[in-house]
């Protein structure tokens, strides 16, 4: 009898990591380490000189030249709770010409009352931040510590557009552009707001929203090809997506959703409604989506094109292989190498990944 319950075990265990684990291993890759011992690298650039700055979420800035991790002095205070802390990092398109980094990071005004997401810039000086302006502050602060959101990228206009999730305030932030958070927002690059956004003229409206509608986006890069800004987003349990954003435009959440309650209880009866942007792509079960790149070199033969996301859940690197603006194809690249974080292509072409507890590491095809 003990045998037959460990055999029916052993069976329904198998079956339901069968149903986790859709994706086929694709075993055609290989990685090597670049920067290592790092905890949660969230975001990392290259500058000019092939160097990086990596973010750690507990709030060091990282300058990694000749194998040698300098901490960067200077950064603002960080609210570090959760999943808030020091986050994602980019240069201005024309870094070499004006020096400006821009960063993200959960910040507060009282940390008796809670943080949220913020937007700054700052230059690099003798391994030392200088000229720090904060650019956008969500409000108002929360002691929830999930779903800040984070991700910056850059247009080729030079605006810059930003994502903030819904700090765990599903039923208020999300579709209200009157309050911030579970927004896409786009600004000038001193902060200031594009005359063309789409809700300048709306009253009381939060006027660098550039979309709503969103749970918490950990994803966002540019297409190479049509210019468009792609993002994905985490769902519930479920309904983990991938959008195009595109202004004014209203993503649904937690209207349509294609996820349920974490205890396995429905929040929405519909997957779909008039007004409301369908995503390209779903995933159900959760992924965990951290981190987003499209290869776009030849280093990697007829991948070029395909989209890459990292699993945070599954600890993966997922390739997308696209077609219309449609996932055809999912394939694992890094299988089980640990909770991906963040994924950028980087000079040369190559692909580089921040991985939990390890480090970055460069993507190789056998």
């Amino acid at each position: 009898m003990k045998l037959r319950r460990i055999f029916i075990l052993f069976i329904l265990t198998s079956t339901f990591a069968c149903a986790q684990d859709k994706n086929p291993v694709n075993q055609e890759n290989s990685y090597e380490v670049i920067v290592k011992d790092l905890i949660n690298p969230w975001g990392f650039t290259f500058l000019p000189d092939g160097t990086m700055l990596i973010t750690e979420k507990s709030g060091e800035l990282i300058h990694y030249k000749e194998n040698k991790k300098t901490k960067i002095s200077g950064v603002p205070d960080i609210y570090l709770r959760g999943q808030g802390g020091l986050l994602d990092i980019v240069l201005h398109p024309n870094y070499k010409e004006n020096g400006w980094i821009y960063f993200s990071y959960a910040s507060s005004d009282d940390k008796s009352s809670g943080g949220n997401t913020t937007i700054a810039r700052a230059k690099l000086k003798d391994n030392n931040l200088i000229d720090l302006e904060v650019l956008y502050k969500a409000m108002p602060d929360t002691s929830k510590g999930q779903h800040f959101g984070s991700r910056l990228v850059f247009d080729e206009n030079n605006y810059l557009y930003f994502t903030i999730g819904d700090r765990g305030n599903r039923d208020e932030n999300p579709q209200d552009i009157t309050r911030d958070c579970g927004k896409v927002y786009r600004i000038n690059d001193d902060g200031t707001i594009p005359e063309d956004n789409p809700f300048i003229n709306e009253t009381n409206a939060k006027t660098a929203i550039y979309s709503y509608g969103h749970r918490n986006p950990q994803g966002m890069t540019l297409h190479p090809d049509t210019k468009k800004v792609w993002t994905h987003e985490h769902g519930p349990k479920g309904g983990d997506e991938i959008n195009i954003i595109e202004g004014g435009k209203n993503y649904g959440w937690p209207i349509i959703s294609y996820g349920v309650n974490y205890s396995g209880t429905k929040f929405t009866e519909i997957t779909e409604k008039e007004g409301m942007e369908q995503p390209i792509h779903y995933w159900d079960p959760s992924i965990a989506p951290s981190g987003m790149a499209f290869i776009n070199s030849d280093k990697y033969g007829d991948w070029k094109g395909c989209l890459l996301v990292g699993s945070l859940k599954f600890q993966y690197l997922n390739l997308c292989t696209l077609k219309d603006n449609k996932v055809i194809k999912e394939e694992r690249l890094l299988n089980g190498l640990g909770r991906i974080r963040s994924i950028k292509q980087g000079p040369g072409g190559y692909i580089y990944v921040g991985v939990e507890n390890l480090g970055i590491v460069k993507l190789k095809r056998k």
